[in-house]
């Protein structure tokens, strides 16, 4: 009798989260719709402009070719290389790019787009006459991107000049991966926006000096740094990466999410006839389950996050 109210709350969940994947959808439908309307009525404008660069926010970027197909580039985590890495993609149509950009950004994009040099488009047959025309590979223009991004380092000859040189590297370093780190909560907050509004706010971190939740509109925090008095407030991923590590973010959220709907942490239910088929009885208990639960109950209570 004790799970019943969890057992309708995952219900009430699952039915919201049905109907919200279904208005997802036809939100995606429409909103493609209306952008592939919107490009074909400027499709011919779009081509004597010779495309148009929509966002350019390293690493960000997105630029509609003559031909009214996009080019993205992200940046993404190579596992294998285990480093950053740049992609472009080719997206053929509007309905894909909505998947990808929220549509009123797009719009605001071509909204505060300025002319600027052609797009080139790989593969057309035309391409080398447009290059030679003054088109721009946008593939060549990313790598410019990157390699404008590169720090200089200057030429020492002394121990005490490379020591300077290097702080200032490592400083630029740290900027730029708290930078990075900022993205990725940003990027979960914009995959989790549809989400917020159906759950109430998760406290993530909550101690005598430091508060940090995540509710409808994103991450919300505040401190009181080391060495003074009074709360600052943290408004936004640039902030928080400054007192937290994502890593640590991500993992106490998820403990957070887990206390306060502990259905989404159980172990699926394989019934009785995958029991019997491991040579186990029905209603028997797995070997160490108890064991397994008192170390589980032991990291949530234990485990805070910290300021960094």
């Amino acid at each position: 009798m004790e799970d019943r109210p969890d057992a309708r709350r995952g219900a009430l969940l699952a039915d919201i989260e049905r109907d919200a994947t279904l208005e997802r959808s036809d939100f995606l439908v429409r909103a493609g719709e209306q952008l592939d309307r919107f490009m074909t009525a400027n499709a011919d404008r779009v081509r004597e402009l010779g495309g148009l660069v929509l966002i350019d926010d390293d690493p960000d970027y997105l630029a509609v070719a003559p031909d009214g197909t996009f080019r993205s580039r992200a940046r993404v985590f190579d596992e294998g290389r285990g480093e950053w890495v740049a992609e472009t993609e080719v997206i053929e149509t509007a309905a894909e790019l909505v998947e990808i950009y929220n549509p009123a950004d797009v719009l605001q994009a071509f909204i505060d787009a300025q002319a600027g040099e052609p797009i080139a488009v790989e593969g057309d047959e035309d391409e080398a006459d447009g290059n030679a025309a003054g088109a721009v590979d946008p593939y060549a223009g990313a790598a410019d991107s990157w390699a404008a991004g590169q720090p200089e380092v200057p030429e020492v000859d002394d121990e005490s000049d490379a020591a300077t040189a290097l702080y200032d590297l490592t400083l630029d370093f740290q900027e730029r991966s708290q930078q990075a780190e900022a993205g990725l909560l940003e990027q979960f907050e914009n995959a989790a926006s549809a989400l917020l509004g159906l759950v109430r706010p998760l406290m993530i971190v909550e101690d005598d000096d430091e508060q940090l939740t995540l509710e409808l509109g994103g991450f919300r925090g505040r401190v009181i740094p080391e060495g003074e008095t009074g709360w600052q407030d943290l408004s936004g991923p640039d902030e928080i990466v400054r007192f937290y590590d994502p890593t640590d973010v991500f993992g106490d959220l998820a403990e957070a999410i887990a206390e306060a709907y502990p259905h989404v942490a159980e172990e699926p239910d394989d019934g009785p006839d995958r029991a019997e088929a491991d040579g186990d009885e029905p209603g028997e208990d797995e070997p160490g389950e108890d064991e397994a639960d008192d170390a589980g109950d032991g990291n949530s209570d234990g485990e805070e996050s910290k300021a960094r």
